[in-house]
Protein backbone atom coordinates (compact mmCIF):
# COMPACT_ATOMS: atom_id res chain seq x y z
CA UNK A 1 0.00 0.00 0.00
CA UNK A 2 2.90 2.36 0.79
CA UNK A 3 6.36 2.13 -0.74
CA UNK A 4 9.08 4.69 -0.06
CA UNK A 5 12.42 4.25 -1.81
CA UNK A 6 15.61 6.11 -0.89
CA UNK A 7 13.72 9.12 0.49
CA UNK A 8 15.89 12.09 1.33
CA UNK A 9 14.88 15.36 2.94
CA UNK A 10 16.83 18.25 4.43
CA UNK A 11 15.77 21.61 5.83
CA UNK A 12 18.61 23.96 5.02
CA UNK A 13 21.78 22.28 6.24
CA UNK A 14 19.91 19.95 8.59
CA UNK A 15 19.51 16.46 7.13
CA UNK A 16 16.27 14.79 8.29
CA UNK A 17 15.82 11.69 6.10
CA UNK A 18 18.89 9.94 4.77
CA UNK A 19 17.89 7.65 1.91
CA UNK A 20 15.12 5.81 3.76
CA UNK A 21 13.21 2.77 2.48
CA UNK A 22 9.79 1.69 3.79
CA UNK A 23 7.12 -0.79 2.69
CA UNK A 24 3.72 -1.05 4.40
CA UNK A 25 1.29 -3.78 3.35
CA UNK A 26 -2.44 -3.28 2.90
CA UNK A 27 -4.31 -3.42 6.22
CA UNK A 28 -1.21 -3.07 8.40
CA UNK A 29 -0.94 -0.67 11.33
CA UNK A 30 2.75 0.19 11.48
CA UNK A 31 4.23 2.31 14.26
CA UNK A 32 7.29 4.51 13.74
CA UNK A 33 9.00 4.74 17.11
CA UNK A 34 11.88 7.07 17.85
CA UNK A 35 13.11 10.24 19.57
CA UNK A 36 12.22 13.76 18.50
CA UNK A 37 14.17 14.79 15.43
CA UNK A 38 14.49 11.28 14.03
CA UNK A 39 12.41 12.14 10.93
CA UNK A 40 9.09 10.46 11.83
CA UNK A 41 6.78 13.42 11.21
CA UNK A 42 8.71 14.48 8.10
CA UNK A 43 8.16 11.01 6.66
CA UNK A 44 4.39 11.31 7.23
CA UNK A 45 4.31 14.72 5.57
CA UNK A 46 6.19 13.39 2.53
CA UNK A 47 3.75 10.50 2.17
CA UNK A 48 0.79 12.88 2.53
CA UNK A 49 2.29 15.28 -0.03
CA UNK A 50 2.56 18.18 2.41
CA UNK A 51 6.32 18.35 1.75
CA UNK A 52 8.41 17.51 -1.32
CA UNK A 53 11.34 15.15 -0.98
CA UNK A 54 14.84 16.12 -2.07
CA UNK A 55 15.29 12.66 -3.56
CA UNK A 56 13.75 9.21 -3.79
CA UNK A 57 10.14 8.25 -4.45
CA UNK A 58 6.77 7.53 -2.82
CA UNK A 59 4.18 5.14 -4.28
CA UNK A 60 0.67 4.49 -2.95
CA UNK A 61 -1.09 1.29 -3.98
CA UNK A 62 1.42 0.87 -6.79
CA UNK A 63 0.95 4.38 -8.18
CA UNK A 64 3.89 6.79 -8.15
CA UNK A 65 2.87 9.96 -6.30
CA UNK A 66 6.25 11.59 -5.72
CA UNK A 67 9.73 11.64 -7.25
CA UNK A 68 12.01 14.21 -8.88
CA UNK A 69 9.48 14.84 -11.67
CA UNK A 70 6.12 13.91 -10.13
CA UNK A 71 4.19 15.45 -7.24
CA UNK A 72 0.56 14.39 -6.84
CA UNK A 73 -1.39 16.90 -4.73
CA UNK A 74 -2.34 15.80 -1.18
CA UNK A 75 -6.09 15.80 -1.92
CA UNK A 76 -5.56 13.28 -4.74
CA UNK A 77 -3.48 10.75 -2.79
CA UNK A 78 -6.28 9.06 -0.86
CA UNK A 79 -4.60 9.84 2.46
CA UNK A 80 -6.21 10.92 5.74
CA UNK A 81 -4.08 12.53 8.44
CA UNK A 82 -4.57 13.32 12.12
CA UNK A 83 -2.13 16.02 13.23
CA UNK A 84 -0.56 16.20 16.68
CA UNK A 85 -2.57 19.35 17.48
CA UNK A 86 -5.74 17.82 15.86
CA UNK A 87 -6.49 20.98 13.80
CA UNK A 88 -10.24 20.89 14.50
CA UNK A 89 -12.26 23.82 13.17
CA UNK A 90 -13.46 25.74 16.26
CA UNK A 91 -16.49 27.30 14.53
CA UNK A 92 -17.97 24.01 13.23
CA UNK A 93 -20.04 21.44 15.12
CA UNK A 94 -19.03 17.79 15.34
CA UNK A 95 -21.50 16.91 12.59
CA UNK A 96 -20.34 19.70 10.25
CA UNK A 97 -16.65 18.88 10.85
CA UNK A 98 -17.30 15.39 9.54
CA UNK A 99 -19.64 16.41 6.71
CA UNK A 100 -17.30 19.06 5.30
CA UNK A 101 -14.64 16.54 4.24
CA UNK A 102 -17.23 14.64 2.19
CA UNK A 103 -17.54 17.34 -0.50
CA UNK A 104 -16.53 14.82 -3.20
CA UNK A 105 -19.22 12.31 -2.15
CA UNK A 106 -22.71 12.28 -3.69
CA UNK A 107 -25.05 14.44 -1.58
CA UNK A 108 -27.42 11.51 -1.04
CA UNK A 109 -24.69 9.51 0.72
CA UNK A 110 -23.19 12.19 2.97
CA UNK A 111 -25.69 12.09 5.84
CA UNK A 112 -25.49 8.32 6.12
CA UNK A 113 -21.68 8.43 6.11
CA UNK A 114 -21.63 11.09 8.83
CA UNK A 115 -23.94 8.95 10.97
CA UNK A 116 -21.74 5.90 10.45
CA UNK A 117 -18.53 7.71 11.39
CA UNK A 118 -19.94 9.40 14.48
CA UNK A 119 -21.41 6.09 15.64
CA UNK A 120 -18.05 4.36 15.16
CA UNK A 121 -16.35 7.15 17.15
CA UNK A 122 -19.12 7.03 19.79
CA UNK A 123 -20.05 10.64 19.16
CA UNK A 124 -23.61 10.18 17.87
CA UNK A 125 -25.05 12.20 20.76
CA UNK A 126 -22.48 15.00 20.34
CA UNK A 127 -23.27 16.04 16.76
CA UNK A 128 -24.37 19.58 17.64
CA UNK A 129 -21.49 20.34 19.99
CA UNK A 130 -18.41 22.40 19.16
CA UNK A 131 -14.84 21.24 19.79
CA UNK A 132 -14.46 23.33 22.97
CA UNK A 133 -17.49 21.52 24.40
CA UNK A 134 -15.83 18.10 24.04
CA UNK A 135 -13.41 16.30 26.33
CA UNK A 136 -9.85 15.65 25.19
CA UNK A 137 -10.70 12.06 24.30
CA UNK A 138 -13.80 13.12 22.37
CA UNK A 139 -11.78 15.68 20.40
CA UNK A 140 -9.29 12.96 19.54
CA UNK A 141 -12.05 10.62 18.35
CA UNK A 142 -13.60 13.43 16.29
CA UNK A 143 -10.29 14.11 14.54
CA UNK A 144 -10.02 10.40 13.74
CA UNK A 145 -13.63 10.19 12.48
CA UNK A 146 -13.06 13.24 10.26
CA UNK A 147 -9.89 11.73 8.79
CA UNK A 148 -11.60 8.38 8.09
CA UNK A 149 -14.88 9.79 6.74
CA UNK A 150 -13.80 10.06 3.06
CA UNK A 151 -12.63 6.38 3.23
CA UNK A 152 -8.93 7.08 2.59
CA UNK A 153 -6.59 4.33 1.45
CA UNK A 154 -4.11 5.32 4.14
CA UNK A 155 -4.41 6.88 7.60
CA UNK A 156 -1.45 8.82 9.02
CA UNK A 157 -1.39 9.54 12.77
CA UNK A 158 1.18 11.99 14.14
CA UNK A 159 1.61 11.51 17.90
CA UNK A 160 -2.17 11.10 18.40
CA UNK A 161 -1.93 10.54 22.16
CA UNK A 162 0.90 12.87 23.15
CA UNK A 163 -1.22 15.62 24.72
CA UNK A 164 -3.22 13.38 27.06
CA UNK A 165 -2.62 12.37 30.66
CA UNK A 166 -1.51 8.72 31.21
CA UNK A 167 -4.92 7.40 32.32
CA UNK A 168 -6.80 8.94 29.41
CA UNK A 169 -4.02 7.88 27.02
CA UNK A 170 -4.49 4.21 27.95
CA UNK A 171 -8.26 4.48 27.54
CA UNK A 172 -8.10 6.27 24.21
CA UNK A 173 -5.39 3.95 22.90
CA UNK A 174 -7.89 1.09 23.03
CA UNK A 175 -10.55 3.29 21.40
CA UNK A 176 -8.26 4.27 18.52
CA UNK A 177 -7.26 0.67 17.96
CA UNK A 178 -10.94 -0.35 17.86
CA UNK A 179 -11.85 2.40 15.36
CA UNK A 180 -8.88 1.72 13.08
CA UNK A 181 -9.56 -2.01 13.15
CA UNK A 182 -13.25 -1.45 12.31
CA UNK A 183 -12.34 0.81 9.39
CA UNK A 184 -9.68 -1.61 8.08
CA UNK A 185 -7.54 1.29 6.85
CA UNK A 186 -3.81 0.90 6.34
CA UNK A 187 -2.28 3.02 9.10
CA UNK A 188 1.10 4.58 9.80
CA UNK A 189 1.44 5.78 13.39
CA UNK A 190 4.17 8.09 14.72
CA UNK A 191 4.99 8.00 18.43
CA UNK A 192 7.89 8.32 20.84
CA UNK A 193 6.20 6.08 23.46
CA UNK A 194 6.97 2.34 23.20
CA UNK A 195 3.79 1.40 25.09
CA UNK A 196 1.59 3.16 22.50
CA UNK A 197 3.44 1.54 19.61
CA UNK A 198 3.24 -1.94 21.09
CA UNK A 199 -0.44 -1.61 22.05
CA UNK A 200 -1.72 -0.31 18.71
CA UNK A 201 0.55 -1.55 15.93
CA UNK A 202 0.91 -4.86 14.11
CA UNK A 203 4.55 -3.94 13.44
CA UNK A 204 6.93 -1.49 15.13
CA UNK A 205 9.85 0.17 13.34
CA UNK A 206 12.57 2.03 15.22
CA UNK A 207 13.82 5.27 13.64
CA UNK A 208 16.95 7.25 14.44
CA UNK A 209 18.69 10.02 12.50
CA UNK A 210 16.52 9.66 9.41
CA UNK A 211 16.82 5.90 9.04
CA UNK A 212 14.89 2.81 10.06
CA UNK A 213 17.06 0.65 12.28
Amino acid sequence: MIECAQLRKSFGRVGVLAGMDLVVAKGECVALLGPSGSGKTTLLRLIAGLERADGGSVSIEGELVSNHAVHVEPAKRGVGMVFQQLALWPHLTVERQTRLVLHAWPKAERSKRVEEMLAMARLSDKGRRYPHELSGGEQQRLALARALAPAPKILLLDEPLSNLDPELRRELRDELKRIISAAGTTTLLVTHLPEDAEAMATRVLRMERGRIL
